[in-house]
């Protein structure tokens, strides 16, 4: 089915139906990707306590599913758009498994670190698998509004990393709780391959499926949005899932329920925030507002809520973070809008390749901010403002990023007047 057609249906089945059943098996490899991604935050207490990582190495820890995250993107771009989302999915998922059981008999942080690796390569393509899928069989309007849902399920998977974990520990033990997700991993297996229909490329797909990243990486809307997709996107994620509780407990000085309690009304906001964002975009899109100019208009309320959070420092509260999520949210419409910008044959590598953007960022800058916080105690700098420093750096990659979006997209507005006076 063509993405340009205002059809919802899938061949075979009831639309309703069948779009719900091929929704929920991804949502529900998402939901355990995004608790995955995220647990590292409510974790990392006791990972410091237990195994006394400094915040480099606990920055690393944290990283290290997303270096494997990242080095996956290009290759599933292309595994995507040859083979389609279900075979691929299924083929990484399986990797996920392994890895998860690895983290959860490791012994030392090397193994840890691995395991870790695994387990992001695991989980590479579920997003970009349903992301994919969509561009193929929905309309530009359900797109958007499933895309979003997909993010609603990814804060499900974040909320269940915080408080549900939070109360499972004392039960299982953090051994005990990935041992557990391995299976539910295998459960995600079992019903992507049963309720996903086969891939059937069409002869167009199968065409450019072949083809490299050059059109991807050239193409003026994944230019223009790269670093906003580094820095802003990545650092969504990076603050979303480690860095926000370190700050609530080493800063403001919350305890680890406490800071748990707080990463779980983070992650309820940005729930609600998703679901807003799949039930408007059909509707601003038919007016005219397209994402990027969304992002335009709206992004630099996170970044001047980031500057108050800073400033605030020990006085600044979980219900500052959520506010700077929620506003900072509005950038996941980034990766839609390169997705869209390019043709349907494309999907696959154009979602990664922006992808491997995002979570370049989320390593980088999760090491990165541990590796500042550290090198400024090591100077001797207190550790409030080594914080305060490391997340000010933070903040002016942010406001560069989007100087350069409104400078591509004033060069482009110039760009097209010019065109039009001829």
């Amino acid at each position: 089915m063509s993405a340009a057609s205002d059809r919802t249906t899938l061949p075979g089945a009831p639309a309703r139906r069948r779009m719900a059943a091929v929704f929920g098996a991804f949502a529900f490899a998402y939901f355990l990707s995004a608790l995955l991604r995220a647990v590292t935050a409510t974790l990392a207490p006791v990972f410091s306590t237990e195994l006394g990582l400094a915040a480099g190495q606990l920055g690393l820890l944290g990283g290290a599913y997303f270096l494997g995250f990242a080095l996956m993107q290009l290759p599933l771009g292309s595994a995507l758009d040859r083979w389609g989302a279900r075979r691929v999915l299924v083929a990484l998922l399986a990797v996920a498994v392994g890895g998860c059981a690895a983290f959860a008999a490791a012994q030392t942080l090397n193994q840890l670190l691995l395991a870790r690796w695994f387990i992001g390569v695991g989980v590479a393509a579920c997003l970009m698998a349903p992301l994919t899928c969509y561009r193929h069989l929905f309309s530009v309007a359900v797109q958007l509004r499933a895309n979003s849902w997909m993010l609603m399920t990814g804060s499900l998977g974040m909320l269940a990393s915080t408080l549900p974990v939070q109360w499972l520990l004392p039960t299982t033990g953090w051994r005990g709780l990935f041992a557990g997700v391995s299976g539910l991993l295998l459960l995600a297996i079992g019903l992507v391959w049963w309720l996903v229909p086969a891939d059937s490329p069409s002869p167009g797909r199968a065409g450019q499926a072949g083809g490299g990243y050059r059109q991807v990486f050239s193409d003026p809307a994944f230019l223009r949005l790269a670093p906003l997709g580094f820095f802003a996107y990545g650092g969504l994620i990076a603050m979303q899932t480690l860095w926000i509780g370190p700050w609530l407990t080493q800063v403001a000085g919350a305890s680890a329920g406490a800071a748990a309690q707080g990463l779980f009304g983070v992650n309820l906001a940005m729930l609600g925030a998703f679901l807003c964002w799949g039930l408007v975009m059909p509707r601003l899109i038919r007016r005219g507002w397209a994402g990027e100019r969304l992002i335009a208009l709206t992004w630099p309320a996170g970044v001047l809520c980031l500057g108050l959070i800073v400033w605030q420092a020990e006085q600044s509260s979980a219900a500052l973070w959520t506010l700077w999520c929620v506003c900072t949210s509005v950038v996941s419409l980034s990766q839609p809008a390169v997705a869209q910008a390019l043709p349907a044959a494309l999907a696959g590598r154009a979602l990664s390749a922006f992808n491997l953007l995002i979570f370049a960022g989320v390593f980088t800058l999760q090491w990165g901010i541990g590796l500042a916080i550290d090198a400024l105690r090591g100077r001797g700098v207190a550790l409030v403002p080594a914080f305060q420093w490391a997340f000010v750096a933070y903040g002016a990659a942010c406001v560069l990023s989007y100087l350069w979006l409104i400078g591509w997209r004033r060069h482009d507005r110039v760009r097209t007047a010019r065109l039009a006076a001829r």
